[in-house]
C-alpha cells in the first residue's frame, strides 16, 4: 500500500524559507511524477509543483515560480520542496502527491492518487 509521509513544516517570518519532505513508501514510484499541493482555510486545494522522477521535468504555480524548488531522491524515495522567501500568502497545510499515471506530470488533482497526510506551514507577518 502507498504511504506518503510530509515533514517539515512549521511557523516562520515572511522571507525566511522552509524544506519539505516527503517520503514514500510501499509502492513504486521512480516511474509517477510526485507533486506538492496546498491548501488554506476555506480555500480549495491548489498546485504548487510537480517533478517526474526520470527527466527531472518540473511544473510551478505561477505564485511560488522564483521562489519554490521542487526535488528527488530517488534512492531515498523522497521528495522535497525548497520554499524560500515565503510570504503570509503561502500559509496553508501542503500535501504531497503521486501521479495516478506513469506519463502525467502537471497541476490537475484529479490525476494525482494517493496523498500524504498534510504538514502545516504557517507564515506570519
Amino acid at each position: 500500500q502507498v504511504q506518503l509521509v510530509e515533514s517539515g513544516g512549521g511557523l516562520v517570518q515572511a522571507g525566511e524559507s522552509l524544506r519539505l519532505s516527503c517520503v514514500a513508501s510501499g509502492g513504486t514510484f521512480t516511474s509517477y511524477a510526485m507533486g506538492w499541493f496546498r491548501q488554506a482555510p476555506g480555500k480549495e486545494r491548489e498546485f504548487v509543483a510537480a517533478i517526474s522522477w526520470s527527466g527531472g521535468n518540473t511544473v510551478y504555480a505561477d505564485s511560488v515560480k522564483g521562489r519554490f524548488t521542487i526535488s528527488g531522491d530517488d534512492a531515498k524515495n523522497t521528495v522535497y520542496l525548497q520554499m524560500n522567501s515565503l510570504k503570509v500568502e503561502d500559509t496553508a497545510v501542503y500535501y504531497c502527491a503521486r501521479a495516478k499515471y506513469s506519463d502525467y506530470v502537471g497541476d490537475n488533482l484529479s490525476e494525482y492518487g494517493y496523498w500524504g497526510q498534510g504538514t502545516q506551514v504557517t507564515v506570519s507577518s
